[in-house]
């Protein structure tokens, strides 16, 4: 009887027990979800997110540059590079380019990213395609100027007889400036197409007995006769294109050939041109192109390219430097950048330094 006592309360303790333990995990549990649903251990509101930081001015994707194979072109790549590090703090990569593969690749991936002297009537198929699929548009065009082409004579000559800056009035002056013989034109070499045009504009001027066309066997040849006729001080036309060297390290005079008239320029284009007549050397697009992504990804950067276009002179006296012993592109637009800030800060909005 004693041990069946002595079972039933210890059967009564373990139960206690048991309860004991049970109403502790509930108390527990109460606790944890009264401190979870206390203001103390709540937890801290969302704050609102920070407003979004301003997209860098370089914009987010590389800023490459095609430096063309020409000097011009690689200049002004060289150029662009060194401003846009100075005056924005970008990271630029010039990288090697030409004009149908450049713009080819401009146009089906937006690299790279500028072209800075884009001839873009030369590859206009690639050229409109990329436009019209919204990959590529011209910021500014390369140069203030957009005819590059003309006949010229040495200053020494205008400077006696300035009636031959006319082209009209060549008739008149040429017999006066040669003492009556005939008068040196040097033109472009024979296979160019520009040797047509100077045949067709001679006999449209009707000065084909006044002077003497000089077709040279190449550049070399022709900057050679160039530089022959001025050391003689003789008197003479040339044809020649800017931005060039020779135009800067030599003094001419442009002649007026009078208004460029689109129908009389196509004859004068042709080597069967039935009646050739007076029409100044047409115009042609160049352009600073721009990435589509550049104006929206770096407004400050398109802002820029959009303002830089250089007058055709300051190329051709940094085509002259790139002359001298020991000079390089790289060197011509590190002087270019050191002591011309008076042209390039007007093109990143800064105003001058």
């Amino acid at each position: 009887m004693q041990g069946t006592v002595h079972g039933v309360l210890a059967v009564l303790m373990v139960l206690l027990a048991t309860q004991a333990s049970l109403a502790q995990a509930e108390f527990t549990v109460l606790d944890e979800a009264q401190d979870a649903s206390s203001p103390a251990s709540s937890p801290a509101p969302a704050s609102p997110a920070d407003p979004a930081s301003p997209p860098p001015i370089c914009g987010t994707k590389p800023i490459n540059i095609a430096r063309m194979g020409w000097s011009s072109a690689a200049i002004m790549a060289e150029i662009h590079a060194r401003v846009l590090a100075k005056a924005f703090d970008c990271k630029v990569q010039v990288v090697p380019g030409d004009l149908a593969t450049t713009g080819s690749s401009m146009g089906s991936t937006g690299q790279p990213a500028v072209a800075p002297e884009m001839w873009v009537t030369r590859i206009s198929d690639v050229w409109n395609g990329a436009v019209k699929a919204q990959m590529v548009r011209p910021a500014a065009t390369t140069y203030t100027e957009q005819v590059f082409e003309g006949w010229y004579v040495p200053s020494y000559v205008a400077a006696t007889h300035p009636d031959v800056v006319s082209g009209v009035a060549l008739q008149t002056v040429l017999p006066e400036i040669a003492g009556g013989q005939k008068v040196q034109l040097i033109s472009c070499p024979v296979d160019w197409g520009c040797n047509i045009i100077n045949q067709n504009l001679v006999h449209s001027l009707k000065i084909d007995e006044l002077v003497d066309i000089v077709a040279p066997a190449n550049r070399f040849a022709m900057d050679s006769l160039i530089a022959e006729a001025v050391s003689k001080r003789e008197p003479f036309l040339l044809y020649y294109w800017q931005p060039n060297a020779v135009l800067a390290q030599f003094n001419f005079a442009q002649i007026d050939l009078g208004p460029y008239d689109e129908d009389a320029f196509k004859c004068l284009a042709q080597s069967n041109c039935a009646d050739p007549q007076p029409s100044s050397f047409g115009p042609e697009s160049v352009m600073i192109a721009l990435a589509e992504w550049v104006f929206t990804d770096a407004p400050k950067v398109a802002a820029y390219f959009t303002r830089a276009s250089l007058p055709t002179s300051e190329m051709s006296a940094l085509l002259m430097a790139l002359n001298a012993p020991g000079a390089s592109v790289e060197t011509v637009a590190d002087q270019f950048v050191a002591e011309r800030a008076d042209i390039w800060s007007a093109w990143t909005g800064q105003g001058g330094e």
